[in-house]
């Protein structure tokens, strides 16, 4: 049996009228293609997780919803429908969904999430990029210690890839003023806490 999460529940119902019937059309579909399925909370928005392996994820958005299989670019995709490389949108690989309709076939897509899976089973890897060097990032100490008060915050940051660790560490040490840092670093905090990058309200494909 698959397992929900209370949390995918809340953001649905929060979500914009048009997209309830996308994520729970989605929803559905994943759970009746991967009766093991797990949804989680990553990033702000739900991911599904197979093996203890991101299978897939979805978000929506003011317009739009996306949908996106975390290994899509291994995958075969004998109809064309995915989209990868650089035509890949910021976070889904089926484009900008507005309703239903502009969804694949259910027979189309389940058989996409059991290709998916099988990959995973397979021990599938996405490969690492290539780095001229070792990328360091210098955190300062008085972030280091506020992540320490906040057990949800420094769980998210220590998981943030080094461009989002980059971000948030940026903008709160160029900060101008004393006052400015403080306010910025207590946002910080308070966003990392709910699993947030730094341009979580910029997020759209």
């Amino acid at each position: 049996m698959g397992k929900k999460d209370k949390k995918v529940d809340a953001y649905i119902a929060k979500s914009a009228p048009f997209a309830k019937p996308i994520l729970n059309h989605l929803r559905v579909l994943v759970h009746k293609s991967c009766t093991s399925v797990e949804e989680t909370w990553k990033w702000s928005f739900p991911n599904f997780m197979y093996n203890e392996n991101i299978l897939c994820s979805m978000a929506a958005f003011k317009k739009h919803c996306t949908f996106g299989f975390w290994i899509g670019a291994l995958m075969k995709d004998p109809d064309g429908m995915l989209l990868t490389g650089h035509n890949k949108t910021a976070m889904g690989n089926l484009g900008a969904i507005t309703s239903v309709k502009d969804l694949p076939a259910d027979k189309i897509l389940s058989k996409y999430i059991k290709e998916a899976m099988s990959l995973i089973d397979a021990g599938a890897k996405l490969p690492k990029k290539e780095n001229s060097g070792v990328k360091t990032l210098k955190i300062p100490t008085y972030l280091l210690t506020e992540l320490q008060k906040n057990k949800d915050a420094n769980t998210t940051f220590h998981d943030f890839s080094y461009t989002n660790k980059k971000e948030y560490v940026e903008w709160i040490t160029e900060a101008k003023t004393e006052e400015t840092r403080n306010k910025r670093l207590e946002t910080a905090i308070e966003w990392m806490a709910e699993g947030k990058i730094r341009h979580w309200k910029y997020l759209k494909c």
